[in-house]
């Protein structure tokens, strides 16, 4: 699990890497669904890991603004924050990170963010980068290397924690390296790269520079 590398910066994705709020998205989108005639379940699964108002232009529904239809669902999930929960292990985790070596990159608007972060009570971050900051949303890489950018560090010297496929192809076009956090996945995510559940099963160790390396956790006694 990157043995032997240091990493200048970690970068996270929000929903599904650090906390779960996919019981809260997944109820205001199917009632969004289901108003416009779609098959739900095989729509749900498209949501995650991307801007809304792409999520919506790329079904190109007749008579739909993809930017006032965006607009709405913010709104309905920022009312409803119900159930909104850290994964296992994020909160001591990004807690033991020094705090200008770490950014959370979400796809999610600003507004949205700083909401569930809040309810799910993880570490609020110096540096986030949030999906109406970039033109171009997941899976291009620029959210990545924006958020690279405000650390100081280049995208490809940052490990980046990811959990949907969108997010993951953002990342590895950036050049950084990726983890793939599988708490939430119903079905396994076929990926080169290295998985972990949760957070309790790594550990980091910064050196005198603040470079970062990471370790399998030590089991307790």
């Amino acid at each position: 699990m990157f043995v032997g590398r240091k990493f200048a910066a970690f970068l996270f994705d929000m929903d599904g890497t650090v906390l779960n709020s996919i019981a809260a998205a997944e109820r205001v989108w199917t009632k969004w669904a289901e108003r416009h005639g779609l098959d739900v379940a095989t729509f749900l699964p498209t949501i995650h890991g991307k801007r809304a108002i792409e999520t919506i232009g790329a079904l190109k529904l007749p008579g739909i603004d993809p930017v006032a239809e965006a607009d709405a669902l913010l709104k309905a999930e920022a009312a409803d924050l119900e159930g909104i929960v850290p994964i296992p292990g994020a909160v001591a985790f990004l807690n033991s990170l020094p705090p200008e070596r770490w950014a959370i990159v979400t796809s999610a608007p600003r507004e949205l963010a700083l909401l569930r972060i809040g309810a799910a009570g993880i570490p609020m971050p110096r540096t986030m980068v949030s999906g109406e900051e970039v033109t171009h949303g997941k899976p291009a890489p620029d959210c990545f290397l924006l958020g690279a950018s405000r650390l100081g560090v280049e995208a490809r010297d940052c490990l980046i924690f990811e959990d949907a496929p969108a997010g993951i192809a953002a990342a590895e076009a950036s050049g950084g390296s990726v983890m793939v956090i599988s708490a939430t996945h119903v079905h396994p995510v076929v990926t080169p790269h290295p998985a972990i559940h949760s957070y309790e099963e790594i550990a980091i160790a910064a050196d005198d520079a603040g470079a970062m390396a990471l370790s399998a956790a030590r089991a307790a006694a």
